[in-house]
């Protein structure tokens, strides 16, 4: 055997295994009502607790959150028609968000703070020509007490995916495709945007 053949072999069994870390998330259903009544007392910037509450309404991944533009939201249709932005989405397909009753009410307030200074739903506190910061939901987490292993933005998804699929008894097709994960049909092709959007409508 060669030398380094053997280092190799003895090597290991002695070495554990890097963990691998998942998002902090929060996936019992009564610690994420809890998380969801914090975060209806943060006391921070108004802009940064509009984003707060809609974050785990519509749990998209947090570039695509701070990234919404007035101009791809329809609020009488309540619907959220975007192409996200080049960050880590897998996907450049459009996605389609229907907005739930609480999350027009609450977009129905922000719109008279930052529609009309700034293209983005959510702009930054420094300049309306950009998006918020990409540590604010986070930093806001923290600010609420919450560590870092606890909960993040992030960790809206995971919370969604696995309170709709093991409690809330979704479809777990229908759940990935609200993600904007590549779903397939029995026949290996990917859904389209609108599938079963009528459904999806009843998830959010």
């Amino acid at each position: 055997m060669a030398k380094q053949d053997f280092a190799e072999s003895t090597i290991k069994g002695t070495i554990s295994p890097p963990k691998v870390t998942h998002m902090a998330a929060l996936v019992e259903p009564k610690d994420f009502a809890l998380l969801l009544n914090d975060i209806d007392h943060y006391e921070g910037s108004v802009i940064t607790r509009y984003a707060l509450r809609i974050a785990p309404l519509v749990f998209v991944r947090p570039g695509e959150l701070r990234h919404a533009k007035w101009q791809d939201i329809d609020l009488q249709k309540g619907l959220w028609s975007y192409t996200p932005p080049k960050t880590k989405s897998k996907t450049r397909v459009q996605h389609i968000v229907p907005l739930s009753t609480q999350v027009i009410h609450l977009l129905s307030e922000l719109v008279q703070i930052t529609r009309y200074k700034s293209e983005y739903v959510f702009p930054a506190t420094t300049s309306n020509l950009k998006p918020m910061s990409e540590n604010t939901v986070n930093q806001a987490l923290r600010r609420l007490g919450y560590t870092s292993e606890q909960a993040c933005g992030h960790g809206f998804r995971a919370s969604a995916r696995t309170i709709l699929e093991e409690i809330l008894d979704f479809p777990i097709e229908l759940i990935e495709q609200q993600l904007a994960h590549q779903v397939k049909d029995m026949h290996g092709r990917t859904y389209n945007r609108t599938k079963h959007l009528d459904k999806r409508k009843i998830i959010m």
